[in-house]
């Protein structure tokens, strides 16, 4: 899959390092498709039965009811709704040709015949003018609005833009999210290594391939004066940094690094990796950055920990179920596809207490290597004393869980009523499996369900004036 990939020390480099994480994370497994395939299918069916039992008070996330709060929040997703507009521009025209597939190309074709201002800073590819079109007709601006456009993409080297926003009398700084093979390799560059920052006691871990993409674009803005000149021509605008996945990841970090120097900058980072800053820098950005988080979305749980606590949840629920695997695929498919109430698989734990168990159950031998940390996960050990194998990251800034108030099985449904709350980090520390894990991540859906809160929110406030 690499070999088509320019090679150059950066790839070498990245490959060696995504290399070792797949051989550590595999190392002590012999897990084939379909047993992964059933686990994640009895994982879902668990998970939804457990949803539906009533939970504990202790299990409830409580909310501040005060006014203050909740008028914050409904700042904060106002603002969100209307910043979420650049972070999806920043995808260019494969996401406006995916949100508008009947009249996307006409439109496009038809601008690609303007000519382009001569004193238009861009950088990159832009083959008839597609990515740029897409970009004004996405966000609304004018030619004259834009600072910067680089469509540049390497690995650890991802495309942005600086535009003026006058409607929020803002510089906006938009880092695109995941879009070619050299930015998933900047994804999974998920090593750690030290943020360090000059007059910030709060320096910490933060993840590789990801802080080394903002200090890219850092250095853009800085050393090659963008910022300057954007704020020679808006003195009074506030800066923003914004962002979707990849791209909340980097104008997350991008905006600890610019903090010092712009000290009333602001950072909505929309659907950011779980795994990107240790704590002590996630409690720093909670005074600048918020993070938009939309129901069960699998990157925002994405982190090394998550990911191995997913592998002996898979591993234990596979080992401990006494049905065969074509039934388990078979009505998993059915109730993946069509729902219904979750089947009470039989498993050889059942009647027994859990935390008792000293024997390794059924499939055992061949799931996982003997003596592993996997292997004992099996039995209940608690492994106290045995430090973790990946340090815990987490998600930046204050973090707003969008959820369905009404959860939909099927995958597209119209007239979705959505509800939003602050909430912690705690909330991310494990990984959901559902449908709409993939679905809840793409800039299109966070942006409806934005733009849906926003619009009851302005209906409310209607009414209340009559």
């Amino acid at each position: 899959m690499c070999c088509c990939i320019v090679q150059d020390d950066d790839h070498r480099v990245a490959f060696t390092s995504i290399a070792e994480l797949f051989r550590a994370y595999f190392s002590d497994t012999d897990l084939v498709p379909s047993d992964i395939a059933a686990g994640l299918i009895l994982l879902h069916q668990e998970q939804d039965k457990m949803e539906s039992c009533p939970k504990e008070p202790e299990e409830v996330l409580c909310h501040s009811p005060s006014s203050l709060v909740a008028d914050d929040l409904d700042i904060e997703l106002e603002n969100a709704a209307h910043y979420m507009l650049f972070a999806a521009a920043a995808y260019g025209w494969p996401y406006y040709i995916y949100t508008n597939p009947f009249t996307a190309l006409c439109k496009l074709n038809g601008d690609c015949c303007r000519s382009r201002p001569e004193d238009s800073d861009i950088t990159g590819s832009d083959r008839r003018n597609f990515h740029f079109g897409s970009i004004l007709r996405i966000t609304g601006l004018q030619y004259r609005d834009f600072i910067h456009i680089s469509f540049h993409n390497k690995i650890y080297e991802i495309p942005f833009f600086v535009a003026l926003d006058h409607k929020k009398e803002a510089i906006v700084v938009a880092v695109r999210g995941t879009l070619s093979f050299e930015d998933i390799l900047t994804d999974l560059s998920a090593d750690c290594e030290d943020l360090t920052l000059e007059d910030v006691l709060e320096n910490g871990f933060v993840h590789k391939g990801i802080t080394q993409a903002a200090n890219y674009i850092y250095q853009k803005l800085i050393n090659d004066g963008i910022l300057n000149q954007a704020f020679t021509i808006a003195s009074e605008y506030k800066l923003v940094i914004v962002g979707h996945s990849l791209g909340g990841g980097t104008a997350s970090v991008l905006a600890i690094m610019l903090r010092n120097s712009f000290p009333t900058l602001k950072c909505y980072a929309f659907s950011p990796p779980g795994g990107l800053l240790s704590k002590t820098l996630a409690e720093y950005s909670k005074r600048f950055i918020v993070s938009i988080i939309l129901g069960k979305d699998l990157v925002a749980r994405l982190s090394m920990p998550n990911m191995e606590d997913l592998k002996r949840r898979i591993v234990r629920i596979v080992a401990n179920c006494n049905r065969p695997k074509y039934q388990i695929l078979l009505r998993g498919c059915w109730y993946e596809v069509f729902g219904g109430d979750p089947d009470n698989f039989p498993t050889e734990l059942d009647g027994r207490n859990d935390d008792a168990l000293t024997q390794p159950l059924l499939a055992e031998e061949s799931l996982m290597v003997h003596r592993s940390p996997s292997y004992n996960a099996l039995d209940g050990e608690p492994h106290l004393n045995s430090p973790p194998q990946y340090p815990r990251l987490y998600l930046p800034g204050k973090i707003i869980h969008i959820v369905e108030e009404c959860s939909s099985r099927r995958l597209c449904s119209s007239d979705i009523k959505y509800s939003a709350n602050w909430s912690n980090e705690t909330v991310f520390s494990s990984i959901l499996i559902s449908p709409k894990m993939i679905t809840d991540h793409m800039p299109d859906v966070v942006l409806n369900a934005l733009n849906s809160l926003s619009q009851e929110h302005r209906s409310c406030i209607s009414c209340q004036t009559k």
